[in-house]
């Protein structure tokens, strides 16, 4: 609303919309029209495996239920100039932009999610699709090796007519190549753009600034590294996935992480690795480290393994069909009995009644809203529902915080900080710490403060000191009647009761971690002895949850 005129662009991932799973296609095909209502002009349809068919219906709805650009997109992986890498050669590119030109995009778009592309591969692979596809080029990737500046300009010498670029303060490492100095590599060229470079460098060093408001969020990199070339992890993974270890406590083994990455992606077939498919590689390489495992451990033990959800689902086709097909034995391993998808998964889902289903929605969450649901919601429930209810749940505590200022949201206040909070349009409020108090046995402090000049005190817990920590008892490793969760993590979900019989395979419960679920089942047929830990505790890797006779 407030920037009509500049082009907003959104990347959407075909047939899984903007999730990690497939929708139903009228889902999807609603969720671009209301994108469109609300101001997004240029659609980068994507698939996490390059597969046409999930891509086909989208940039079908952006071009029926829309003004917008359609811009097909083909995943760079690989390297085109490497004759020892001829999966993704110059000719699988080609051909797949054509087909992505025939479907109907406006514009091609090459997304090299890790920044893979070299500088030479850039130039035959540019001048191969000027020569077999009559829509406009776009070139997007990241600059994690510090390589990519020099890929783009012999991608602008081969003819590329679009590069992404960031500003100079957000720019470089697993973000994009530089845009201030992008602008100044052209001076000179017949083909350069005319910048204003003083603003450019003032709105780069404004970022800046407030980037170190953000700092627990970076990827992690203090430099370049050429390594990339080697475990392939995309740029916008990069960021995620070292916190994503931390979490699980591997911390100190995230170089074991990044080699378990190639690995997995080797055991997978050398799969495109891009949201979702990367995420699934990721989530296959922690579970890999956390549990000590090597790829022939998998192949020898895989049938006692429990793999995270993710994986499961990507063998057993939710995502689509991968070039050159699943590995034939691991799929076995992994998905075990389950039957696996060869068609589109979307073609199996039942449409959304959004008449019913809408309305249904809004009995559910409406009466504790403070403000009128709308199609953009149900959407949204729709495409994150546990994401949705969490946020939802977070309202009801907190109210909305998305006023709180970021540097207090982020690290609190310090005491005799003062700030102003606008709660409503007009409406503000000074809030001044004004001390904290010792914590008392249980780990309570007393906080004082004032809100416009009036005392208030409220008691907080500080989870810092760990008051409660819980020790779990661990499984024996030799009593294969102990079933532990291979993951630290919350368990979510029991499946199971005391004195159920089970048989193998049959799942029994649930650990989730930093978007990875893990359902953990029965490795042979009994009867479940006891049920030692309760839904929503926190566990660790090893911990008992199960007992079976």
């Amino acid at each position: 609303e407030r920037m009509p005129n500049v082009l907003l662009q959104m990347l959407i991932r075909g047939s899984n919309g903007v999730g990690y799973s497939a929708y139903p296609d009228n889902l999807v095909e609603r969720f671009v029209e209301e994108s469109w209502n609300k101001g997004v002009d240029v659609f980068r349809v994507f698939d996490s495996l390059n597969w046409m068919e999930n891509m086909e219906p989208c940039i079908n709805f952006v071009r029926t239920k829309t003004k917008g650009i359609a811009e097909g997109t083909l995943c760079y992986t690989g390297d085109i100039l490497d004759g020892k890498k001829s999966k993704y050669n110059l000719e699988y590119y080609l051909t797949l932009a054509k087909q992505l030109e025939n479907a109907g995009s406006h514009f091609l778009c090459i997304k090299d999610m890790a920044g893979l592309l070299k500088p030479y591969a850039a130039t035959e692979l540019i001048k191969g699709l000027k020569s077999t596809v009559d829509i406009p080029i776009h070139l997007h990737t990241h600059d994690t090796s510090s390589l990519q500046p020099a890929t783009y300009l012999k991608a602008i010498e081969a003819g590329v007519d679009i590069v992404d670029v960031a500003l100079g303060g957000l720019s470089g490492l697993t973000s994009q190549p530089n845009f201030n100095s992008i602008v100044e590599m052209t001076k000179g060229h017949k083909r350069h753009r005319e910048f204003d470079t003083d603003s450019l460098n003032q709105h780069s060093n404004y970022w800046e600034s407030i980037r170190e408001y953000y700092y627990p969020f970076e990827s992690g990199l203090k430099a370049s590294t050429a390594e990339v070339f080697n475990h392939e992890i995309p740029g916008g993974q990069y960021s995620n996935l070292r916190p994503q270890s931390i979490a699980l406590g591997l911390s100190d083994k995230f170089d074991r992480v990044k080699e378990a990455y190639a690995e997995v992606n080797q055991m997978f077939g050398d799969v495109v690795k891009v949201t979702p498919s990367s995420k699934v590689v990721g989530d296959m390489a922690i579970f890999m480290t956390a549990n000590n495992l090597t790829a022939e451990d998998v192949f020898e033990r895989g049938e006692t393994l429990s793999f995270p959800e993710s994986v499961i689902e990507f063998f057993r086709g939710d995502l689509g069909q991968p070039t050159g097909g699943f590995p034939k034995k691991l799929q076995k391993i992994i998905i075990r009995d389950e039957k696996p998808y060869t068609t589109r998964p979307n073609s199996k889902l039942e449409p959304i009644d959004f008449d019913v289903e809408f309305e249904d929605f809004v009995k559910e969450f409406q009466p504790k809203f403070d403000r009128e649901l709308k199609i953009t919601d149900f959407l949204s429930f729709k495409l994150y529902p546990k994401v949705y209810r969490e946020a939802y749940d977070q309202h009801l505590l907190y109210g909305d915080i998305s006023c709180i200022p970021t540097k207090n949201f982020f690290f609190g206040m310090e005491p005799n900080e003062e700030t102003i909070i606008e709660i409503a349009k007009g409406k503000k409020i000074i809030v001044k710490l004004l001390s904290v108090g010792p914590a008392d046995e249980e780990g309570i402090r007393t906080v004082f403060f004032k809100i416009n000049g009036q005392t208030r005190n409220i008691e907080i817990l500080d989870k810092s000191l760990n008051i409660t920590k819980e020790e779990h008892a661990k499984a024996d490793v030799e009593n294969d009647q102990h079933v532990a969760s291979p993951l630290q993590g919350l368990l979510t979900k029991i499946l199971v009761k005391k004195g159920e019989k089970v048989k193998k395979n049959d799942p029994l419960f649930v650990i989730e971690a930093m978007k990875m679920e893990s359902t953990i089942a029965a490795f042979k047929d009994g009867v479940i002895k006891s049920l030692v830990l309760k839904e929503g505790t926190m566990v660790n890797t090893d911990d008992l949850v199960v007992t079976m006779e």
